[in-house]
């Protein structure tokens, strides 16, 4: 029986991937949660009926396992999966610390799943879920069409930047009704973020962000093509999920209709489209879902051969959480392959 360790575990990636596994039927007797500062005594549900111990990272032996999923900071990844590595674990990069290396092949389960058979070090990273829930449901638009432009308008919530970033949102929020000073209370973010719209998601590389730079590169990877990719990100007053606006424009000519087909016909996605008032899917309808939800789909009639969409999911558990458990196993099963 194969045996799992989870880095991170108390962050919210951590915590989706094991209610994950266990939803899945991992034992929690083959699944080893482990963190970055865990004092003695430290645990995390696994279920509800089970409690696993969290173990420090600094001293944990990776030879204990199969294969490890790092959803800490980047960081922290690159000081210790060399680790895991060295040990003999498959091991999923779900905090970016891997993705622009060449070696290293970037993988969406259901999307290129393929090219984990090039991970010669047995290391794979994921994107971000931002990307994610972008390409699943464009999959079978980009074989048909063959996409080459994508702008992407996306609006990220709190969770991304973790747990601090969302207790500031709540504490910034409880201060505002309760006639509070916020003076000196933006330690996540520079600008206040209750009742507040941040055009800024990660620092600032030139004109555009991190994160911004991030999903035009992760795109170029996993779709293996020089698709040319404009994203605007900004950080919006909600705890967890992911939404976008999504503009495409492929090589040959599609319509709407047959977009809303293919997406409709692609595992993992769910097509609401209605066009009346609340006949499309919001952030607060996705919280725990496993699928990514689109609506909206439009003609763009300002480019040639171009759609829009708008798409929505947990950014937590469909895009990061499930898509690194998916890949997890997935890289298992190399093993047999070579």
């Amino acid at each position: 029986m194969s045996k799992y360790a989870i880095v991170g575990a108390m962050e919210g990636i951590g915590h989706e991937i094991l209610d994950i596994m266990e939803a899945d039927g991992i034992k929690a007797a083959d699944v080893f949660a482990v963190d970055v500062n865990a004092p003695l005594g430290t645990q995390v549900s696994y279920g509800e009926d089970d409690e696993l111990d969290v173990h420090m990272l600094e001293t944990f032996d990776f030879s204990q396992v199969d294969a490890a999923i790092f959803a800490t900071t980047a960081e922290v990844a690159k000081r210790f999966i060399p680790k895991s590595l060295k040990a003999g674990a498959k091991t999923v990069d779900a905090t970016g610390a891997y993705f622009s290396d060449s070696d290293v092949p970037m993988i969406i389960a259901g999307v290129n799943d393929d090219e984990i058979n090039s991970a010669k070090k047995g290391l794979v990273t994921i994107p971000s879920a931002a990307v994610t829930q972008i390409l699943i449901p464009l999959k079978k638009i980009d074989e048909k069409y063959k996409i080459k432009r994508m702008v992407i308008n996306g609006y990220m919530s709190t969770s991304i930047y973790g747990k601090a970033a969302m207790d500031e949102l709540f504490d910034q929020t409880r201060k505002i009704f309760m006639n509070e000073s916020l003076v000196d209370h933006q330690k996540v973010f520079n600008k206040q973020i209750a009742f507040n719209v941040i055009p800024q998601a990660g620092e600032f590389i030139g004109d555009e962000t991190s994160n911004e730079w991030a999903i035009n590169v992760e795109c170029k990877k996993v779709l293996g093509s020089d698709v040319k990719v404009h994203a605007n990100l900004a950080i919006i007053p909600a705890f967890i999920g992911l939404a976008e606006f999504v503009n495409i424009e492929c090589e040959k000519e599609i319509d709407a209709d047959e977009a809303r087909k293919l997406m409709k016909a692609t595992e993992g996605v769910v097509v609401f489209d209605k066009k009346v008032d609340g006949g499309y899917v919001s952030m607060v309808d996705v919280q725990g879902e496993d699928d990514v939800y689109i609506s909206r789909v439009r003609q763009d009639v300002s480019v040639e051969n171009g759609i829009s969409f708008w798409s929505v999911a947990d950014n937590l558990h469909a895009g990061a959480a499930q898509n690194a458990y998916k890949v997890m196993l997935a890289l298992q099963k190399q093993e047999t392959i070579h």
